[in-house]
Formats: structure tokens, C-alpha cells, sequence
């Protein structure tokens, strides 16, 4: 048996070496779902090892720990089901339809804008990979299309921030009960929206002209068999997760099964017939999940569950209140790290470090750490999985990024935290 201060010790190693990995996982080429994976199983290993004989506390709080993570995974998996078969059906091509325009500040904007408001139904994820797809085929050059997908990043993770189901964090402390809907939205949407359009502002400020070379063959892409009625559906019971929850009591997660369940059986009732369809049936679709992220996503909650276990993220919340004391200083600066460590574990380290005894759902603080959460990685392109879908998809350099976006993306993140203290100053 570990002696507790030495097994505090070795857990506070473990993770830090396992979250390293993580940050600098295209340098070592390991993969960070399985440095997460390792990291968690050896964090409660370590934590079982100090416990010695008092192993069905050490139990209790692992299952307790198991549930409220699993509500989280179930949740994403049942999203990225619904989004990945709306696509597979072709289904954003309703959305390609609206964009009928080859001046460049009018698609700033209107890109922008479906970005915005896509990703708060969607997920900021999910929302920057459709879009990039979709300005592969309006815009040719390279060179232009890179600025539009930088507009991107930023405007899916403002928009993701403002509602629960459009950023995993919102989600995380929508499921967990920080947040509700009805004020999330309320107390956020204004800062966020005022953040995406000074940066949209600043981006245009100088943009002129027509895009030469606008390829106008988006609409061109046939849509599967049922595609209109799929994304409506599909739509729909992304929005009805809250309403159900609220109707009836139940966790988030079990309201994304009910709309899984009611699009399966749609989908089965309408391809059934015919094997050539069989890649838009829900078993096909599942394959295509990336199994990976949901993996990650498991793999640092329930290592940030073994920190909460033995005490440390209690301990840094006094310590960051006896420092510095102001809550929206401690959520600027978590937003600020978000743009350099991945905002789940940060998210999931505030919401073990200050409970819900001290502030209680709805508390500005959770309000503040939602935002800065999820618009804070847009500063750098490594900061939201937005970015990184960028990145990889369009080849783009940390570097170029930083030039060219980082400065915006900081201004409009730090304008939209001064709107939020002011409108709560205000309505309070």
C-alpha cells in the first residue's frame, strides 16, 4: 500500500507526463486517446493503491465517477450518429442552397453567419468540417478560401458556446446541472454573438471585390433519397434534446437516445427496401463515428475524476482564489490556457474544483467558464477541435494561423467577456 502523500505524488506525475503526451502528440506520433486512456487507468490504479484496504470506497467513488462520465460519452455518441447520417444523406446541401453569392464580403458574412448559428445546433466540430467542405467547392484559391476558414473556426466556436449541445464543454456542464438551457442561452448569446461579429468586422474591414474563381457547383452534389426529410429530422431532435429533458426530467443523454431511436426507425422504413442503400442505414453510419474522440473524451474525464477523488482540484481552487480571488479573472485565464491545452480536462477541472454547494447552477461563474471555454481556443488553431479539423483539412501552419487570426480571435474573445460582465452588471 502507497503512503498517501507519495501516491498523491506519483498521480500528479502520471498525469502531468500523460497530459504532455497529449499536447505534443504529432511530435512523439503516439495518438492522445491512448496517452488518455493510460492516464486514466493508471491515475484510479494509483488511487486504489493508497486506499490499501479501504477498497469499496475507493469502488464507490470510480462507479460514481463511471456514471457521470458515461452520461457524457452516450450523449456525444448519439449527436455525432445524428449529424454524421443527416450528412451521409447529403442533407447540408439545403443549407449550400442559401449561398448564392460570389462578392467576398457578402460570403464573409454569410458564411459566417450559417457557421454561427449551425453550431449551436450542431457542434462547433461537426459545424467547421461541413463548412470547409462546403468552401472546397465555392472557392478555388486556396489563398482566399484559408481567410474564410480561419472566419470559420471563430464563428462555429462562439456559436457553439452559447447553447448545450453546441460545444462538448456547454454540454459537459449542461449534463452535470452547472448550467441550464433557458439561462445559458439568455445570459450568453449576446456575448457570444457580439464576439463573432467584431471579429467578422475586423476580418472584412478591407475585404473587396468578387471571387474570380468561385466554384457555384456546390448545388450540383446529388442528395440521397430522403436527404430534406433526414436533415429536418435530424434537426429537430437536436433541438427537442433540451425540451425533452425539460418535459420530463430525464438526463440529456437519454433525450439523444429517444431522437436516435425515432431516426432510426425512419431511416429503416425508408431504405429497407433497397440494398443499394444500405450506407445510409444507422449500423453503416456507426462505423464511420469517430470512436477515437468519444474514447479521449472518456479517457481525461475519468482521469480528472481521480484528481477530484484525492483532493487536488479543491486544493487549486483555494489556491487560485487566495491569488487572485476574482472569478472572472480565473475564467478569462482558463480560457486563455484553453487556446494552448484542450478545454475538456480544463473545463472538467473547474467543475471539480468549485462545486455546486458554492455556485450554484446558473452561477455567473459557470456562465463565464461556458464562454471562455469555448471561444477562448479559438485564439490559437490548436486550441478547439474547430481548429484542428481546419488545420487538417486545409494544411494550415500553426504559424499562419498566428499571424493572420490569433489577434483577432484574442480581441473579440476579450470584447465578448467585457459584454458579458457588463450585461450582468446591468440585469443582475
Amino acid at each position: 500500500m502507497l503512503g498517501e502523500t507519495a501516491g498523491h505524488l506519483i498521480i500528479v506525475l502520471v498525469f502531468a507526463i500523460g497530459y504532455l503526451a497529449i499536447i505534443f502528440e504529432h511530435s512523439i506520433k503516439i495518438n492522445k486517446t491512448a496517452s488518455a486512456l493510460l492516464m486514466a487507468v493508471f491515475t484510479w490504479m494509483f488511487l486504489f493503491l493508497i486506499k490499501g484496504s479501504a477498497l469499496t470506497e475507493s469502488t464507490t467513488r470510480l462507479i460514481e465517477h463511471l456514471g457521470n462520465v458515461s452520461q457524457i460519452i452516450f450523449f456525444l455518441l448519439g449527436a455525432m450518429t445524428l449529424v454524421e447520417l443527416i450528412d451521409s444523406h447529403k442533407g447540408f446541401r439545403i443549407i449550400t442552397d442559401v449561398i448564392q453569392t460570389s462578392s467576398k464580403k457578402k460570403l464573409l458574412w454569410i458564411m459566417g453567419l450559417v457557421a454561427f448559428f449551425l453550431s449551436a445546433v450542431l457542434d462547433n466540430l461537426t459545424t467547421t468540417i461541413v463548412m470547409i467542405s462546403l468552401l472546397r467547392k465555392l472557392v478555388s484559391d486556396r489563398n482566399e478560401r484559408l481567410a474564410l476558414g480561419a472566419m470559420i473556426v471563430i464563428a462555429a466556436n462562439a456559436g457553439g458556446a452559447w447553447t448545450p449541445i453546441g460545444d462538448v464543454t456547454t454540454t459537459m456542464l449542461w449534463i452535470n446541472g452547472n448550467i441550464s438551457t433557458a439561462m445559458v442561452m439568455k445570459s450568453l448569446f449576446i456575448p457570444s454573438f457580439l464576439s463573432f461579429v467584431l471579429a467578422l468586422a475586423i476580418i472584412g474591414w478591407n475585404l473587396k471585390g468578387r471571387y474570380a474563381n468561385i466554384v457555384a457547383k456546390a448545388q450540383q452534389e446529388e442528395p440521397e433519397p430522403g436527404a430534406r426529410i433526414i436533415f429536418w429530422c435530424g434537426l429537430g431532435g437536436l433541438v427537442f434534446v433540451p425540451i425533452f429533458k425539460a418535459l420530463t426530467g430525464l438526463p440529456p443523454f437519454m433525450s439523444i437516445l429517444v431522437a436516435l431511436g425515432a431516426l432510426w426507425v425512419i431511416t429503416d422504413l425508408m431504405h429497407y427496401k433497397y440494398e443499394r442503400r444500405a450506407h445510409l442505414l444507422v449500423p453503416h453510419i456507426l462505423t464511420k463515428i469517430d470512436t477515437s474522440g468519444i474514447l479521449f473524451f472518456f479517457g481525461i474525464l475519468l482521469c480528472i475524476g481521480s484528481l477530484d477523488a484525492i483532493g487536488i482540484l479543491r486544493d487549486l481552487a483555494v489556491f487560485l482564489d487566495q491569488t487572485i480571488g476574482n472569478l472572472a479573472a480565473i475564467a478569462t485565464i482558463i480560457g486563455l490556457l484553453s487556446a494552448v491545452i484542450d478545454n475538456v480536462p480544463l473545463v472538467a477541472a473547474g467543475m471539480g474544483m468549485y462545486s455546486l454547494e458554492s455556485y450554484p447552477m446558473d452561477s455567473s461563474f459557470w456562465q463565464m467558464l461556458a464562454y471562455c471555454a469555448g471561444t477562448g481556443g479559438s485564439i490559437l488553431i490548436i486550441g478547439s477541435a474547430a481548429g484542428v479539423a481546419f488545420m487538417g483539412m486545409e494544411k494550415v501552419s500553426f504559424v499562419w494561423y498566428l499571424k493572420r487570426s490569433s489577434l483577432v480571435a484574442l480581441i473579440s474573445y476579450l470584447f465578448g467577456m467585457g459584454v458579458y460582465l457588463l450585461q450582468h452588471a446591468i440585469f443582475s
